[in-house]
C-alpha cells in the first residue's frame, strides 16, 4: 500500500512543488543523490572508486520535452566523460542514461543519435554506458536502439526489470557473449497484465531470470539490495562456475554502503548507481517506495519545515 500511494506521489506536480517547498535537510537528499553538479559525481566517484567500488553516473532527468534539453542533456554526457576521463575513473566508473532524457518520447531517431555520440565519448574514454529501463510502454524502443547502438558498441548495457511478465524472454534473448545486462526489480507502477503484482512474484522471477542471465555468455549486473537474493546470486555463480570477474553486483548510492564495501573485500565487483543533477525529486520518491523504510528520513525532514 505504502508503494502505491509513494509512487503515486511521484508523478504528482503538487506534491512535488509541496515538498521542494520544504527546506529538506542535506542529510536527505544526499543520502541518495551525490550533488547537482558534474563536479559533485566526479567527487563523489573519487571517493567510491577509492574504496573500492566501481561506480555508474546517472544524470537525472526522465521528462525531456524539447530538442534543446535532450542536447543538453547530451553535452552534459559528454563533459562528465571527459571529467571522468581526466581524473583517471575509467574504467571503474561508467554512466548510465535515460534514452527518454536524450528526446525518445517525442524523436526516436534524435534520442538514438544523442546515445550514439555517448557511447561514442565512452569508448573513447574507455569506458562504457549503461541504458536504463523506464515504464514498459518504452521497452521495445530501447531495446531496439540498443541493438543498433551494439553493431559499433557491443559492450553497451541495458537494465531489464523483473517485475515486468516479458523479462524472463528478453533475458533470454540477450544473453548473448558480452551482452552485459543489470537485472533490477523495477520501480515503476505498471499495470497487472504487464507486470507482477506482489513481492513474492516479482522475487521469483527475478530468480528465474537471475538464472538465465547467469546459465548465459553474457555479463550479468545482480542490481538488488536484498539479502536473499545477494545470496541467492553468489550461489548461482558458483553453481554455473562464474569467478568474481564473471559478474558484478550493482546497488544504489546511499543504500546498504556497509554490505557494499563487504562484497567488495570478499573479491566481488561492486558498482554503485550514482545519480546527480537538480531534477532528483521522482528518482528519490521512486526510492522510497522501494525501501519504505526510508520514509523516517522524509518525514523528519518535512517536521523540521519552517
Amino acid at each position: 500500500m505504502f508503494r502505491s500511494v509513494i509512487l503515486a506521489a511521484a508523478g504528482s506536480s503538487q506534491v512535488e512543488r509541496l515538498v521542494q517547498s520544504v527546506p529538506l535537510s542535506r542529510n536527505l537528499v544526499s543520502r541518495f543523490v551525490a550533488g547537482t553538479s558534474g563536479d559533485d559525481a566526479l567527487r563523489v566517484a573519487r571517493e567510491l572508486v577509492g574504496d573500492g567500488l566501481a561506480v555508474t553516473l546517472d544524470y537525472l532527468g526522465e521528462d525531456t520535452t524539447t530538442a534543446a534539453d535532450a542536447e543538453a542533456t547530451r553535452d552534459e554526457y559528454l563533459s562528465l566523460l571527459d571529467g571522468l576521463a581526466g581524473d583517471e575513473l575509467t574504467p571503474a566508473a561508467e554512466v548510465s542514461v535515460k534514452l527518454s532524457a536524450l528526446g525518445q518520447a517525442f524523436d526516436e531517431k534524435l534520442a538514438e543519435e544523442h546515445a550514439r555520440a555517448i557511447c561514442a565519448k565512452a569508448s573513447e574514454s574507455g569506458t562504457t554506458v549503461t541504458f536504463d529501463m523506464e515504464d514498459h510502454s518504452t521497452t521495445d524502443s530501447t531495446l531496439e536502439i540498443l541493438g543498433r547502438l551494439r553493431a559499433d558498441f557491443p559492450t553497451a548495457g541495458v537494465a531489464l526489470q523483473a517485475y515486468l511478465r516479458r523479462t524472463e524472454a528478453d533475458c533470454r534473448e540477450l544473453a548473448t557473449h558480452g551482452s552485459r545486462i543489470r537485472l533490477c526489480k523495477g520501480a515503476y507502477s505498471e499495470p497487472e497484465s504487464v507486470a507482477y503484482q506482489t513481492r513474492l512474484d516479482v522475487d521469483k522471477s527475478y530468480v528465474r531470470c537471475m538464472n538465465i542471465l547467469m546459465s548465459g555468455d553474457g555479463y550479468p549486473m545482480i542490481a538488488t539490495h536484498d539479502p536473499r537474493m545477494i545470496a541467492i546470486a553468489e550461489d548461482r555463480a558458483k553453481w554455473f562456475d562464474h569467478g568474481c570477474d564473471d559478474f558484478e553486483f550493482q546497488m544504489l548510492y546511499g543504500v546498504r554502503p556497509e554490505e557494499q564495501l563487504r562484497l567488495a573485500e570478499d573479491g566481488y565487483t561492486v558498482r554503485v548507481y550514482v545519480p546527480y543533477g537538480t531534477q532528483w525529486y521522482g528518482y528519490l520518491m521512486r526510492r522510497l517506495a522501494e525501501r519504505p523504510a526510508n520514509l523516517a528520513f522524509f518525514a523528519r525532514a518535512l517536521a523540521s519545515r519552517g
